[in-house]
């Protein structure tokens, strides 16, 4: 099972739990995964079926480029995180 930590802004949520363990091969069954267990989470991290603009998704450090498609191992820790843009 993955490790999904929660992002701070997403504990009201959760009530206070700031990591949870989902099984899941992809972005999308995390999501589904974590909507399960907190009804409601996936609307805050989705928007028109993909992960929200504001949001990045980590996958073992490594920024998720395939969105909602990417693999996650069953080891794997993923990390949803505010995207920072630059200018």
């Amino acid at each position: 099972m993955a490790t999904v930590y929660i992002p701070t802004m997403l504990l009201p949520l959760t009530g206070g739990v700031k990591q949870t363990r989902v099984e899941a091969s992809s972005v999308r069954q995390i999501i589904n995964g974590l909507e399960e267990q907190f009804p409601g989470i996936r609307e805050r991290l989705m928007e028109d079926n993909q992960v929200r603009s504001n949001l990045a998704v980590s996958i073992d450090g490594e920024i998720a480029r395939m969105g909602l498609l990417e693999r996650v191992g069953e080891n794997s820790e993923v990390h949803f995180v505010p995207a920072i843009s630059g200018g």
